[in-house]
């Protein structure tokens, strides 16, 4: 009975020792799946963070970016804004304007000023640069009110009195709601065109946003959201090949009207190299997040800066636009009664390039005329 028991002994120690190799094995396996697992993933982390990381941007004027060209005012922050001049001197000019460009445009894509009327009427005209854009320099920390402020100080600089007009299209329609909320001591009157909205401002009820927002085409939509819950992804979103990003980004043609399509090539004459030069993660990109991110004000708050009615502000709105909904502005208007809305039909986006509406939207706003 003992040498069995010595036995069973043996066989169990053996088993336990084979036991405990099985274990420490799987002990080891593991640890090196965690490890390989560990590993895996901090390499996708930095895929990922590799990826949507938008090139350092080439500002004109250093060792490899563009060359200056234009000429230059220096802003109190160091950055500097590139200008072009039109119509009369201003000197000798009795009205002073500010024309803020649209996405995806620069000072030398103005709307079209006739310089029969500018010197008839006596009219000055000074298109610029957004921050990031052609050779203006970038803004990392642009906000409505700094473009604002951008336009307060370029007046400033280069003189144009105390009070001005600002004339704004598409994006910088919106961009002159800021100079309304930011600098409406400024501004003798404004004119917005088509100015892009944000769909989440709180003053639209949700069903007037929805209606409107689900007019745009599914990619746009996404685009939008990006732009609006995830800015640090725009570059991204924009750039990655796997998913339709913005059709305005990708010019897609079918997204504008009939009469839009026959302007695009009065938009698009001229040399256009300029406007992303410095990068499109400071120009274009960086526009998107402005406009659809977190918004500093809601311009359906905003009271008549003209007390007085010494100013008019109008807002021009085509009711074919494909790109801003019409019913938006509608909408608007109907809340800012001091608003002088121009509603235009069978037009589209781009209507301030049409024969004749340059000179009908000044003629507006400088003397009233409908």
């Amino acid at each position: 009975m003992v040498g069995i028991n010595k036995k069973i002994s043996a066989a169990s120690a053996r088993a336990h020792t084979r036991k405990k190799k099985q274990n420490s094995g799987l002990k080891l396996a593991m640890g090196m799946c965690k490890t390989i697992s560990l590993v895996v993933l901090m390499v996708f982390v930095a895929f990922v963070y590799q990826a949507i990381q938008s090139p350092a941007p080439k500002i004109c004027g250093s060792s490899d970016g563009p060359p200056i060209t234009a000429p230059r005012v220096k802003l109190s922050d160091g950055r500097h804004l590139a200008y072009k001049e039109h119509g009369v001197p201003k000197d000798e000019a009795k009205y002073k304007i500010v024309y803020i460009h649209g996405f995806d445009s620069f000072r030398l894509n103005p709307m079209p000023l006739s310089q029969e009327l500018a010197e008839d009427l006596g009219i000055y005209m000074v298109s610029f640069d957004r921050a990031g854009y052609g050779e203006s320099d970038p803004n990392p920390k642009r906000t409505d009110k700094s473009t604002a402020l951008d336009v307060e100080e370029l007046a400033d600089q280069l003189g144009l009195g105390s009070k001005f007009y600002v004339i704004g299209f598409s994006m910088g329609g919106k961009a002159t709601w800021g100079c309304l909320k930011y600098i409406p001591h400024r501004l003798a009157g404004a004119a917005l065109l088509a100015p892009v909205v944000n769909y989440w401002w709180p003053g639209f009820p949700a069903k007037v946003a929805k209606e409107a927002y689900d007019l745009q085409r599914v990619q746009d939509q996404w685009t939008l959201r990006v732009s609006h819950y995830a800015p640090f992804l725009t570059y991204w979103w924009n750039t990655q090949k796997w998913f339709p990003a913005s059709s305005v980004v990708s010019r897609v043609i079918d997204i504008f009207s009939k009469q839009d399509l026959e302007l695009i090539p009065r938009l698009l004459s001229g040399d256009r190299t300029q406007i992303r030069q410095q990068g499109e993660s400071v120009s274009i990109f960086s526009d998107m997040n402005v406009a659809f991110g977190g918004y500093t004000f809601d311009p359906m708050d905003l009271e008549s800066p003209f007390s007085n009615n010494e100013g008019k502000v109008h807002l021009w709105h085509g009711d074919e636009d494909l790109l801003v909904p019409v019913s938006l502005q509608r909408y608007i208007a109907e809340k800012l009664p001091w608003i002088q809305y121009h509603e235009l039909p069978g037009a589209g986006h781009l209507f301030p390039y049409a024969d004749g509406m340059n000179d009908a939207i000044v003629k507006s706003l400088l003397l009233g005329e409908k």
